[in-house]
């Protein structure tokens, strides 16, 4: 029998981090899918102090902050061992102040990302490329995942579980803490969660240049171009790396943002077509119904909290 591959996730412990936090979700993941007697964990986490190797993880995590957050040294050190991490592939994770670091990175320039209410106006002011949603409990951008208040970490934990294992494990993991999943099951549905530990470092180049540029009229020229490919080996090695042809990820890109926005939002279809990219709706209406299974009325049906 082969045993599959560890998740090797690095929880940061820098200066101020929340212990609680940090080892809270270690007792999350490592408990994930490993209740059986002599089943072995397939979470792998590691406290990580120390920001000159280690390796790559497939997902990075930023904990919150009691006290001061890093500064000077201390944050570039921190800051670009997360942009390595994040460029060979690893998932980059924060919550509630930890979006600061990620902000440092550079890994939420032009993205969406939340943070703990208190502290959206600092982060606004300091990192004013971030498209701050601080509404937002959690937000999964694909490969950057962001989290809001202090026990927020609760949910990351539970998306990383599910975006690794899939929903019926992250379920199971929920009821043996007695953590309500809530509103987080809704988006586990088949969602698309882009591969990034493939190891082709041009491709994973290509895919963290199309995530904030979904909307947009991207083309496959495009695409070669922000992987440094000549058109031809790129289509072939991005099919290899992903399971998809570049058209394919991008509608499964947007697919994934118009069902958030249809969980989430009260705009209409037309508005939500038009942000993920499609300037024909009807097309979009028939692509939605392909790939879901539903139609996007009734999946904002079935699937949007109800609103008083």
């Amino acid at each position: 029998m082969v045993q599959e591959r560890q998740i090797r996730v690095a929880l940061v412990a820098y200066p101020g981090a929340q212990q609680a936090a940090l080892l809270g979700l270690r007792d999350l993941l490592e408990a994930a899918g490993g209740g059986a007697p002599g089943q072995a964990r397939r979470f792998r986490t590691e406290l990580v102090e120390d920001f000159s190797g280690q390796g790559q993880f497939d997902a990075v995590v930023l904990p919150p902050s009691l006290g001061a957050r890093p500064e000077g040294a201390a944050l570039r050190a921190v800051a670009g061992w997360v942009k390595r991490q994040h460029k060979g592939g690893a998932l980059a994770c924060s919550v509630c102040a930890g979006a600061f670091l990620l902000a440092a990175a550079g890994v939420l320039d032009g993205r969406p990302a939340t943070t703990h209410w208190a502290l959206a106006q600092d982060l606004a002011r300091t990192y004013p490329q971030v498209q701050l949603q601080a509404e937002r409990l959690l937000i999964d951008d694909g490969d950057v995942v962001t989290a809001g208040g202090l026990m927020a970490w609760t949910d990351l934990g539970l998306r990383l579980i599910a975006r690794f294992m899939g929903p019926a494990v992250m379920l199971a993991t929920a009821r043996f803490f007695l953590i309500d999943p809530g509103v987080r099951e809704q988006s586990y549905y088949n969602l698309f969660a882009p591969d990034l530990t493939h190891g082709d470092a041009a491709v994973l180049q290509a895919q963290h240049w199309l995530q904030p540029r979904f909307h947009q009229p991207v083309a496959v020229p495009q695409m070669a171009a922000a992987a440094g490919l000549e058109e031809r080996t790129f289509l072939r090695r991005f099919q290899a790396a992903t399971g998809l042809a570049p058209s394919q990820y991008l509608q499964q890109l947007r697919i994934a943002k118009a069902r958030e926005q249809l969980e989430l939002s009260t705009a209409s279809i037309d508005s939500i077509a038009a942000a993920a990219g499609y300037l024909d709706v009807s097309a979009f209406r028939k692509l939605f119904q392909r790939t879901v299974g539903l139609s996007p009325s009734a999946y904002r049906k079935r699937f949007a909290p109800a609103r008083g």
